[in-house]
C-alpha cells in the first residue's frame, strides 16, 4: 500500500458523500467539479441518469475572468438554466472538495440566483 495522494483522498471523500447524497426527480443533485483553472457545475437526476442543466468556466465569455469571479458566474448560470428546466430545489454535492473558496462562491451565487439548497 502506497502513500495516499491528494486526488485519491478527494475521491474517497466524494465516494463517502455520494453514499448520502442522491439526486431525485423532485430534487436533483448540483454536482461541482473543479480543476486548477476551471470549475464546472451540473444538475443531475440520478434516478434517470440525466443531466438537466450544466455550466462551466470553459465557456468562451468566462475564460478571461479570475477564478473566483468565474465560479460565481458559473453558479449564477447553472441556477438560471436549472430554473428554465423547471428545477427549483437541489441537493448540493461538493464533490469531495472543501466548502471553501471557489466551491463556496459557486454555491452562494446559485442561491442568490434562486436555487434552494
Amino acid at each position: 500500500m502506497g502513500k495516499i495522494t491528494p486526488r485519491a483522498a478527494r475521491i474517497r471523500r466524494h465516494t463517502r458523500i455520494r453514499g448520502r447524497v442522491t439526486g431525485t426527480t423532485e430534487r436533483p443533485r448540483l454536482c461541482v467539479s473543479r480543476s486548477n483553472m476551471r470549475i464546472y457545475a451540473q444538475i443531475i437526476d440520478d434516478t434517470q441518469g440525466h443531466t438537466l442543466a450544466a455550466a462551466g468556466s470553459i465557456e468562451a465569455d468566462l475564460r478571461e475572468l479570475a477564478k473566483g469571479a468565474a465560479a460565481a458566474e458559473v453558479g449564477k448560470r447553472v441556477a438560471e438554466r436549472a430554473k428554465a428546466a423547471g428545477v427549483e430545489t437541489v441537493v448540493f454535492d461538493r464533490g469531495g472538495y472543501r466548502y471553501h473558496g471557489r466551491v463556496k462562491a459557486l454555491a452562494d451565487a446559485a442561491r442568490e440566483a434562486g436555487l434552494v439548497f
